[in-house]
């Protein structure tokens, strides 16, 4: 049996659909979830999507942390369940305290989108195990509000105890310290990133040109590591 991949959808959502079929093609059943809900519907695994939550209104990210659904979210992902956040996602996290850090706008003041490249710094998540060791992966970027700060002791203690899981090649897009693209709890089931996975799942899915950005299937992968470590589980 397949496992199955919650995907909420707040006011503002973007991404959802594309990551529900994200997960579909990784060969998981995508369960729609309602921010206002209650209820998880017992999902393996769960992805906080891409959008612009509540129109980014106070900070992005904050308003949607305090979601009837996030109450469940943070139960869930404190008993292990596999949580990632993707860009606006990945402010909710932040914002309800299940990994550390916050964002603030993008350092040059920009909305961003481009093909980023992304070193995978650790293999020890739930979303990440699929990749290798310092493996350089292309990911689309599209952000406004993208730069992750945290206190430097927070980012010392990130960095000492491996929880950095993705930094920017070649370029910092929105001035993040340390070049951080993505971070996970300690325990390595939650997992927040600024670029979209779920719009590199297929080949040839976009224009490929130098003008605009394309799709490769490097963002598969995250999907496909947190399904077969759920069915390894379930063996």
């Amino acid at each position: 049996m397949s496992p199955r991949i919650g995907v909420i959808t707040f006011p503002g959502s973007l991404d959802d659909r594309d990551a529900q079929r994200a997960i579909r093609i990784a060969g998981a059943e995508a369960v729609a979830l309602w921010h206002q809900d209650h209820d998880l519907q017992g999902v393996d695994a769960i992805v906080l999507p891409g959008g612009f939550s509540y129109g980014d209104y106070l900070r992005a990210g904050a308003i949607a942390s305090h979601a009837p659904i996030m109450a469940e979210v943070v139960d869930a992902a404190n008993r292990g369940v596999p949580v990632l956040g993707i860009c606006n996602g990945f402010q909710m996290l932040a914002e309800a305290r299940l990994i550390e850090g916050a964002h603030t706008r993008n350092e040059h003041q920009q909305f961003i989108r481009r093909d980023q490249k992304l070193s995978v710094e650790t293999t020890a998540t739930a979303w990440t195990s699929g990749f290798e060791a310092g493996q350089e992966i292309t990911i689309p970027l599209k952000n406004a509000d993208g730069r992750f700060v945290a206190a430097q002791e927070v980012i010392d203690r990130l960095e000492g105890e491996g929880q950095v899981v993705f930094r920017y090649v070649e370029v910092n897009p929105n001035g993040s310290m340390n070049d951080i693209a993505g971070v996970s709890n300690a325990r390595g089931n939650v997992v927040g990133l600024m670029p979209h996975p779920e719009h590199a799942v297929e080949p040839g899915f976009g224009p490929d040109t130098r003008a605009a950005m394309k799709s490769g299937t490097d963002g598969l992968v995250f999907f496909t590591s947190v399904i077969e470590g759920l069915l390894a589980r379930a063996r």
